[in-house]
């Protein structure tokens, strides 16, 4: 599975569960359950990478911004719920965190940000077809801290200078 294949999967099963994450990951488990081992190990590559290229402290206020606050366990939900709003949304965010506030539609912090069980599909799939867990996706290690100039979060004059365009439409709701 390449880059393109990626995107098209994660596009293609947003649309068809109508933007639910949790249907979303039904649909992803299920069409990578159709392909060989090896096509599903390529699919966790792709978002493990993704996964760790958001670890960014800019995302991370982001996602403070939109759910009010954001423990390090929602900013990991909130990272796979990002690679879940397809390609446009993600690089975009990923290289502009602030750039969310034109990317997104709408945001409902009941329902959007958390897509945590998307991280875990392509284990699921892998196990369903295998029944072994997913191998060492012979990834490097990953950053230990997020990439980026540290904020405080509970600043929330920091939050609105780092991203004023995200905290003009989601800011102190």
């Amino acid at each position: 599975m390449d880059e393109m294949e990626f995107w098209e999967l994660i596009d293609s099963t947003r649309e068809a569960a109508e933007g639910d994450p949790e249907e979303q990951t039904d649909l992803i488990v299920e069409r990578l359950a159709q392909l060989d081992p090896d096509a599903v190990t390529y699919f966790a590559r792709h978002f493990e990478a993704r996964y760790r290229r958001a670890y960014q402290w800019d995302l991370w206020a982001a996602a403070w911004i939109l759910l009010d606050g954001a423990s390090d366990d929602a900013f990991d939900a909130f990272r796979c719920w990002l690679i879940g709003q397809g390609r446009e949304v993600f690089e975009g965010a990923a290289h502009d965190a602030d750039a969310l506030a034109e990317l997104l539609p709408d945001f409902d912090p009941e329902l959007d940000g958390d897509a945590e069980d998307l991280g875990y599909a392509a284990d699921e799939a892998y196990d369903q077809l295998t029944g072994v867990p997913l191998p060492d996706l012979g990834l490097p290690e990953g950053p230990a801290d997020p990439e980026g100039v540290p904020l405080d979060m509970e600043d929330t004059e920091a939050l609105a200078e780092r991203l004023p365009k995200l905290w003009e439409r989601f800011g102190g709701r």
